[in-house]
């Protein structure tokens, strides 16, 4: 593998119901240069997902497998399935200096900066508790103890803000777009200068 420039790595996370998806959704469509990192996963294809496009579909035995030959950057199990993210989906993309974005939670984003401490790590916040609640309970997906469930998991989740090295408050998802695209050029040029005054 050649060399690659781990500021070009950012993770993003935040609570379930903060709005994190759609401002890197958002983020993209500012900046088509920008890449998502795609997941892979153990769990069945639904009808309306795309292979390569919403996730990686491989089978449990073959995610294990990649486990065990050490392919995989960070993983997790939630409801039966695995979930994670390949070494080779961002690494290719690093190597021509391309930026490259993981959504993944806490546990994950804590392995990316272990294996990549370049790395650019974003914690997404909501306006406050109250507000994730009302959040959660507008997507009506949910029944109400998982509801309850994730403000406990948001909870915890935002005990570990001193492990970002940012945090950006979400209110309108346009702003927290542009405040999120900000801190990505800030982080790159900071690095930049860094190399260029060694």
């Amino acid at each position: 593998m050649k060399k690659f420039d781990q500021k070009y790595l950012v993770v993003v996370s935040g609570p379930s119901g903060c709005g994190k998806d759609t401002v890197v959704m958002e983020l993209m469509h500012r900046r088509p240069d920008i890449e998502l990192a795609v997941s892979m996963t153990s769990r069945p294809k639904r009808d309306y997902e795309i292979e390569g496009s919403h996730y990686y579909f491989v089978s449990r035995e073959e995610f294990e497998h990649r486990i065990s030959e050490g392919e995989m950057v960070e993983y997790t199990e939630y409801a039966g399935n695995y979930y994670g993210t390949p070494k080779k989906e961002i690494e290719e993309k690093l190597v021509n200096r391309q930026t490259v974005v993981l959504v993944i939670e806490f546990n994950g984003a804590k392995k990316i900066k272990e294996l990549y401490p370049g790395s650019l790590l974003v914690f997404i916040v909501p306006p406050s508790i109250e507000e994730l609640e009302r959040r959660l309970r507008l997507r009506d997906t949910e029944e109400n103890w998982e509801v309850e469930k994730r403000l406990e998991i948001a909870e915890e989740e935002l005990k570990h803000l001193a492990d970002y090295d940012f945090v950006i408050e979400n209110v309108k998802f346009r702003e927290c777009a542009k405040k999120l695209e900000d801190t990505i050029d800030f982080w790159q040029n900071k690095k930049e200068e860094k190399h260029d005054n060694t």
